[in-house]
């Protein structure tokens, strides 16, 4: 980001606590921040498109911290996951259901940062998967039955991905770390781990594996995609755009975008094609 852009926002985030917040000034870009993996990039992407939907310029841009980067005021939206900015800034956070993750998100966030609605029906969780033998042999498919399995338990994950600990009463072994899923999937069939460490919106679950439903009430945190926002610095009908992603957007739809991504497709030509086959409302 050049000095000039910085400069102009400094000057909003001060017009805004000077009480001239939510004046929209002609030309001004939404920079929307993402991380510098491929679910955020097309995150940021998607809500950069409902922006520019409205009318607003929008871009996106990438940095390793957005969220600090948006409590600096460098940014001015930035979709993430609930639970994860939750154990951001309060750490060790012990709630799990989407509405309370939201709430006690929603508490902890920095003065200047505010949130916008969730997407209830979009989430990209912690999963575990299994092999049908496994999940034969467990007597179902629900989260709940590998409570009943926890003795001997070897789990397995993807090198640098945040796992829990445990699932519900059952302590959980440090996970064995795998360069990416295809290596863990191929262990898991091989018998050398019980179970794999995946996310609901991953895009690369193979057919033959069993994903362990979390069901209610849930054992794993919720994840719900939010956007996070300066406060004071979006208009009405902005707050709007960004809002109404959450109406539209599943766990399904976002599976199928970061499929084609991850495939090679540009992640701004995905989030806008998406987005004009499910356009947003004009209350």
């Amino acid at each position: 980001m050049t000095g000039f852009r910085l400069t102009a926002l400094t000057l909003a985030a001060a017009l805004a606590v000077a009480g001239c917040s939510h004046v929209y000034r002609a030309g001004h870009e939404l920079v929307v921040g993402s991380r510098f993996d491929s679910e955020s990039v097309l995150l940021a992407n998607l809500y950069a498109a409902a922006l520019r939907s409205y009318g607003f310029a929008a871009r996106v841009e990438t940095t390793p911290d957005p969220l600090a980067t948006l409590d600096s005021g460098a940014l001015t939206v930035v979709p993430t996951l609930t639970g994860e900015v939750l154990q951001t800034f309060q750490p060790g956070a012990a709630v799990r259901s989407d509405k309370q993750v939201y709430r006690a998100m929603v508490a902890a966030l920095p003065e200047g940062v505010a949130a916008g609605d969730y997407a209830t029906a979009a989430e990209d969780k912690p999963e575990l998967v299994v092999t049908k033998a496994t999940a034969t042999a467990w007597g179902g498919n629900e989260l709940r039955v590998l409570v009943r399995h926890c003795e001997g338990l070897v789990i397995g994950s993807v090198s640098g991905a945040s796992t829990p600990s445990a699932v519900s009463r059952c302590r959980l072994p440090t996970a064995r770390q795998f360069p990416d899923s295809a290596t863990m999937f191929a262990a898991l069939r091989a018998g050398q781990i019980t179970a794999g460490w995946t996310t609901s919106a991953s895009p690369d679950i193979p057919d033959d594996l069993v994903v362990l439903v979390d069901g209610k009430p849930p054992l794993v945190q919720a994840e719900n995609i939010v956007p996070l926002y300066r406060r004071n610095e979006l208009t009405e009908r902005q707050l709007l755009a960004i809002n109404e992603v959450a109406g539209v957007l599943d766990t399904a739809a976002l599976v199928e975008m970061r499929r084609q991504v991850d495939r090679g497709a540009d992640p701004r030509a995905v989030a806008e094609t998406w987005l004009a086959e499910h356009p947003l409302g004009r209350s």
